[in-house]
This record gives C-alpha cells, sequence and structure tokens, in this order.
C-alpha cells in the first residue's frame, strides 16, 4: 500500500494497538516483521500509521502476537485494506485536520457519549448558532472558513440520523443553555432545536443543573467514541490549540469512570427537555 504522508487519528489509532499487542508478545518490530515475512522497517511504519495492512497479514500478526481476543481481531480487520474516502475528505486542507479526525471517528464509532460544560453539542448547533461562535475567534477567521466549518459542523449529524443510527448521550451544562450566543432569538432557536433532536429514540440529552455541587471534568469538552471493541475506544478532549486524542487503557478506564459520575448527576432526559424549553420560553 502506498504510503500516507498524514495518518488520521484513526490509522494512529490502528497503528497504535498493535504495537500494543506485540509489546504484550514481547517482541520487537524486526523480529515481528521476520516472522511475517517482511521487510524489518514495515511494522514501524504500520504502528505510526504511515502504511496500511492487509486483512490476511493483519491476522497472521495476530497469530504471531498469540492474541486470544478474537472480538479485537475481527475489529482491527475491519480497520484494514484501502481507506475509503468519507464525507469529510470534501473538507481536507480547507479546514483543521482534527475538525475531519473528529468526524471519521464519530462516523465509525458503535456509541457516542459527550461532555459539554461551555457549548451547545456540535452536531446539534443551528447554523446560526455555529456562525455567532465562530465569529468570535481571535484572530478572525476568513468568511469562507467559517462557512466551511459550519456545513461541515452541519454534516456531522448524519450518525445520528442515518440507518441505523447511533446511540448517542450528551450531557451538557445548564451554563451552556443560558449563554445567548448570537443573542436571544438565535439563543430561542438553538434551545427549541436541542429539545426537538431530545426526543430521537438514539438520542439521550442530559442537563447537569446549576445546583450540582461540582463534578469530574468540569469545564471539560470530552467526546467518548466506543467501538466494536473496547479496546479500541478513542476519547477526545477540546483545547485551546486544538483536539487532543487519547487511546490508553489506563486513559480510556479513567474517562469512563469520571463520566459515569458526571452522568449521575444530571437530570433525567424528561427533566432536561423541560428545563431546555424553560429557558428557552424565558429568552
Amino acid at each position: 500500500m502506498a504510503p500516507r504522508h498524514s495518518p488520521t487519528v484513526r490509522q494512529r489509532r490502528f497503528g497504535a494497538e498493535l504495537r500494543r499487542l506485540r509489546e504484550e508478545a514481547g517482541l520487537s518490530a524486526p523480529v515481528a516483521a521476520q516472522r511475517l515475512g517482511a521487510d524489518r522497517t514495515m511494522i514501524s511504519n504500520i504502528e505510526a500509521g504511515r502504511f496500511g495492512i492487509s486483512e490476511g497479514r493483519l491476522r497472521r500478526l495476530a497469530s504471531i502476537y498469540a492474541c486470544g481476543d478474537a472480538g479485537l481481531v475481527d475489529a482491527l480487520a475491519a480497520m484494514t485494506g484501502g481507506r475509503v474516502r468519507g464525507w469529510w475528505d470534501e473538507y481536507r486542507g480547507k479546514i483543521p485536520a482534527d475538525f475531519l479526525d473528529v468526524a471519521e471517528v464519530e462516523h465509525h464509532a458503535s456509541a457516542l457519549r459527550t461532555l459539554q460544560t461551555a457549548h451547545i453539542p456540535g452536531m446539534f448547533q443551528t447554523e446560526d448558532h455555529a456562525r455567532a461562535l465562530f465569529g468570535l475567534y481571535i484572530p478572525a477567521l476568513p468568511r469562507l472558513e467559517i462557512e466551511l466549518r459550519i456545513a461541515h459542523r452541519q454534516a456531522r449529524r448524519e450518525v445520528i440520523t442515518r440507518t441505523p443510527a447511533l446511540p448517542y448521550v450528551g450531557m451538557v451544562h445548564e451554563a451552556a443553555l443560558r449563554m445567548c450566543v448570537g443573542g436571544r432569538k438565535v439563543a430561542r432557536a438553538q434551545l427549541e432545536r436541542l429539545a426537538r433532536e431530545s426526543t430521537r429514540a438514539n438520542v439521550r440529552l442530559l442537563v447537569i443543573p446549576f445546583g450540582t455541587e461540582g463534578f469530574p471534568l468540569a469545564g471539560e469538552t470530552v467526546l467518548y467514541a466506543s467501538a466494536a471493541n473496547s479496546r479500541l475506544d478513542t476519547v477526545e478532549v477540546d483545547s485551546p490549540t486544538g483536539a487532543v486524542f487519547f487511546d490508553s487503557p489506563t486513559q480510556l478506564a479513567n474517562f469512563r469512570k469520571r463520566l459515569d459520575v458526571v452522568e449521575r448527576v444530571t437530570l433525567n432526559p424528561g427533566r432536561s427537555r423541560d428545563l431546555i424549553l424553560e429557558i428557552a420560553r424565558s429568552l
């Protein structure tokens, strides 16, 4: 397969899991390549996401590594072969690459769980709300880039509208609901949109009320993307300089525990929807 100059997060995620399997087997990269009958640098390139691998070779590697988790091997096998272009690829080179990585991770996930304490979940934002948010950037973004970012953000909704739709749990702090981003009219329309989206059978929107004394990850924006096998889960956290991704077993376990704690302090879906609509009516 042709070398990749800029591997995506999903491609690097695949390579990272193969590296963990090799290290668990106690093999060096050159030894693993020798047993596979490949060039000595091939394993290192695959693990870095620079090269792909066929399903046949992936299964041979799993055998060399004595991996007994058939579900994990099948999940990894589904990530092999030539990369299929996704809708997000039309934005490549036009908006930040981590926006595209998030969309690809979401598209291939088996379920999503998010936490927002200062913003409305991206895939539920109206065009006017997103435009107002992107208009706050310093230095200012070019008008064309703002419109491209908005279009990309709207397209991310495909994961909850497709068939079968992806299970989605979104936890949002009341503070994010009460910010009048773009003015009262825009904010009201945004909350009404959020309330409608919360009625989808595959969507659970849960509000963290102001009365909550405290919770882990306060102030963070977190995306937890579950995979077909839990070892392939991925976490993304927003930062001032862009998206930061986590995938080590310890990191994943810690994020799951933290999000579980946060979910326990949220209002149930019905009370959350009522609060969203109550705030909308007050605007």
